[in-house]
Order: structure tokens, then sequence, then C-alpha cells
């Protein structure tokens, strides 16, 4: 029986089209599938309630009655919460304030062109703004206790962290307001994550002390803040289509347009630059870290020298003369040779560091009185936050000790010089050092001199004069342990 080898009369070239075909549907129907999954997943427009959006952030404009009382108390705990240096107090203060308001109606009054909006925005933001500074200086002027808890100055020097968290706090929260029956857990957290109130409780206490550095530094905090989080407000309402607010007069429709457009670009000018800038800073303090961790702290000393990475100083100073203050503490200094190869290293591996001065702080550079003074500064400086270090506090208060003995041992060596020039006339070079002798119980640090005779003198001579001049140093500085090498 024969077989027909046409039976379906389907050749190669025919099934391989069809196959290509198949694949082609199955893969646009991925993509599709794919597509409205994502539209529905992260579409925002079909669940939004734009009239009663618009509604509830113009609610929240006002400062009066209530409000402004609410403000003030929520002011006064959390400056309580600050000066206690208790975050949960600031927490709890963060969830009453009514901040948000004001700075919610500048941005959407700008997305929709409404100027009426946006006078009664800033005019209440002002008034905000005013208020809570007012209330913290008065707290913190009359309230005895006026400590720089940690709390307070985490508010005085912002950063690119601080941006991220405003701008996307910012749009979380009008993300939540815009929604259909709104999501009240996310406004409180996003009060609590932006964080407005300490830093104007920060300017208060830096006004009420007379430290404008930290007045500037909260200010310009909080700034980042009412920016970016207006920002936010103002790209969401774009997005989301409101309607623009229309006006009967053509002209006036064109010049509020105008104006609103204008005041947009003038918040997102210094909104760049403050993210550009405090970027900048970030990639700084990272390398800077990144050179003391890989170049600095491996370095090993031969004879007691310690690297006192506590006290390092980054500072960026907007790039203007930055520097990297390096503290070293020890009788060992840090050859000369090994600090050009820190500068070299600094320069070529960490492009960021290429303008940045680098301080080196080492005990055997200094005059001992003068690294005295700096120690004490130091752990004076720095003792508050050293509290329940036990280790560093006995390492200080040791190496104060140490220095405290050694500068005891100081000679007014011109003084001394030329009184055994004028005593001794055959003494041409006299020269002067600390040594440091052990019995391998105890360390001893001993007062070394070193003569040179004018030639011609004979050895007897010469052996009577370094007994008189040994006793006389002995008797001047009144240290029986000077020693005379020739």
């Amino acid at each position: 029986m024969k077989k027909n080898l046409n039976q379906d009369n389907i050749t190669p070239t025919e099934d391989a089209s069809g196959s290509k075909e198949e694949v082609k549907k199955d893969f646009k129907g991925l993509v599709g599938s794919t597509k409205v999954f994502l539209r529905e997943l992260l579409d925002i427009r079909t669940n939004t309630d734009q009239e009663a959006t618009k509604e509830a952030i113009v609610a929240d404009i006002p400062f009066r009655g209530h409000t402004s009382w609410i403000l003030i108390c929520s002011i006064f705990i959390a400056s309580i919460g600050l000066n206690a240096n208790s975050t949960a107090v600031v927490i709890g203060a963060m969830l009453i304030s009514p901040l948000m308001g004001p700075i919610l109606g500048l941005g959407m009054s700008l997305a929709i062109n409404d100027v009426d909006t946006l006078r009664r925005s800033l005019k209440n933001f002002a008034i905000m703004v005013v208020l809570s500074v007012l209330t913290a200086y008065f707290f913190f002027a009359v309230f005895p206790i006026r400590d720089e808890s940690s709390e307070l100055l985490a508010r005085t020097a912002p950063d690119i962290r601080d941006v991220l968290i405003a701008f996307f706090g910012g749009l979380a929260l009008v993300i939540a307001r815009a929604k259909k029956g709104t999501i009240a857990s996310v406004i409180f957290g996003v009060a609590i994550a932006t964080a407005l109130m300490p830093p104007l409780c920060t300017v208060g206490f830096g006004l009420a002390i007379g430290n404008m550095d930290y007045a500037l530094g909260a200010l310009y905090l909080f700034t980042i803040n009412t920016i970016f989080i207006a920002l936010a407000t103002f790209l969401i309402i774009k997005l989301l289509r409101f309607p623009m607010v229309r006006y009967a007069n053509s002209k006036k429709r064109r010049l509020i347009a105008r104006v609103a457009s204008v005041i947009a670009v003038l918040v997102m000018v210094p909104a760049g630059y403050t993210f550009v800038k405090a970027l900048n800073a970030s990639g700084f303090s990272n390398q800077a870290h990144q050179f003391i961790s890989q170049k600095i702290v491996p370095y090993q000393f031969s004879d007691g020298g310690r690297f006192m990475d506590n006290f390092t100083d980054i500072n960026y100073n907007n790039g203007i003369d930055p520097y990297i203050e390096l503290v070293f503490m020890g009788d060992e200094t840090i050859p000369e040779n090994v600090i050009a190869t820190w500068e070299r290293q600094k320069n070529e591996e960490f492009p960021k560091l290429r303008n940045t001065e680098l301080h080196i702080i080492q005990g055997g550079k200094n005059e001992q009185v003068d690294q005295l003074r700096y120690v004490n500064e130091l752990y004076e400086s720095q003792k508050s936050q050293l509290m329940g270090k036990d280790d560093k506090i006995a390492f200080l208060e040791a190496e104060l000790t140490r220095l405290k003995k050694s500068a005891a041992r100081q000679i007014p060596f011109g003084d001394i010089s030329a009184e055994a020039k004028a005593n001794y006339e055959n003494l041409i070079a006299l020269e002067y050092g600390n040594a440091l002798r052990t019995d391998f119980n105890n360390v001893d640090t001993l007062s070394v001199f070193q003569v040179k005779w004018a030639p011609g003198l004979g050895a007897g001579r010469i052996s009577e004069e370094n007994k008189r001049l040994l006793q006389w140093l002995k008797i001047r500085l009144k240290d029986s342990t000077v020693q005379l090498r020739q």
C-alpha cells in the first residue's frame, strides 16, 4: 500500500512562516498584557477626586484660631523634645503639626494658575514660619537648660538625603491627598519623614543662643523641605491634569499664567541648584571617608602613635577651600614622604578631593605647650559627646597627663643657652633634646644636652668644664636627671 507523501500539502517553508507569525502574536499579546498590568498597577488618574483634593488643600491653608494654637503647642512640644534629645516627643509633635497646608497650597496654585490661592498660601506660609520661629525662640530664651543635643545638631547640616526625603515625601503626600478616600496614615508618615517642624525649632534655638550658623543651617534645611514638597505637589497636579483656573478677562488670564510660570521656574531653579549642591557635598564626603579608611587608617606606627579617627574634621564648605583635618597623637611624627604620598593619592585616586587641603595635626610637630592646649580644648569640646564612652575618655585623660608631664619638662632654651655662653667662654655649641629611658618596668623622659668646646682645650680641662656645666644645669633647671653628652 502506497503512502500519500503530500497528505497535508504543506511545504517546510510555509510551516516555518506560520511558526514565526504565532511567535509574533504571542509576543504582542505578552507586551499588551504587561502594559495593561502596569497601567492598572501605577495609574493614579482613574481613582482621583480632583474637586475634593482641591477643596481639602485649600481648607488646610489658613492659620487662624484653632490652627494657630495647635501650631504653637506643637512647636513647644517639639522644642522640649529637641532640648531633651527625645525622638519620640519630636515625632509626636510632628504628628499634630499643621505645617504642611500652605506648602501644598503653593504647589497646587502654581500648577493650576490660581492666583488667589497662591496669595493666601504665601501669606499663611509667612505667618507659619514667623509664628514657629518666635515660639521656639521664646522657649529656648526662657528655658534654663539649653544643651546642644544631637537631635538639634542633626538639623543644622542638610545633605542629599534630606532633598530626596522631601521630594518623595511630597509625592507620597499629594498622591494620598488625591485618592478618593484620603489615606490618613500616609499623611501622618510624610509629616514625620519630611520633618518641617524640627528645623524651625532649631532656627529659634540658634537665635536664642546667638549662634547664627545653627540658625542658618536649620533654615536652609527647612527651605529644602519646603521647595521640594511644593515641587512634588506641582508635578503631581500637572500629571493628574487638574483643570486650570479660568479668568473672564483674557489679558488677566495670560498675565496670571505668565506669573505662575515664572514663579514655578523660580522654585525649580533653586530646587535644582540645591540638589546639585547637596549631591556634590555628598560625593565629597563619601570620597573623603574612603580616602581616610583606605589610606590613613592602615598606616602603621612603630612607636606609640595613634590616629584619632573620632576627631577627623571633613569640611566641604560649599566647594570653597574644602579641607580634611586629621589628628594624630603620640610621640612619633609622620614622615614628610608619607604625607606627600597621601597628597598624591588624594589627588590621583579621589577626583572630588583634588582641591582639598590636607591638614595634619600631630603631636611631634607642635610645641609641647601648644599640643597640651590643643588636647585640652579637644577634650572639653568633645566631652559631652564622649559620655558613656569610657575607653575614649580614659585615653584622652592619659594623653593629657602625658603631655602635662612633657610640658613641665620644657625649658626656656634661648635663655639657658645665653646664660651658658656668658658663664663658659670656651663653649661654642649647645644642643638640647628629650630622650626616653626604660628599665623595662617604667619609662622616663630625660633632658639631654650636648656640648662642643673650643678646640685646643685639654682632656682634663674639658672634663672639668663638663662637670661644672652639668652641675649648673641641674641647679638652673631644678632637674637632677639632666644628662650631658659631648
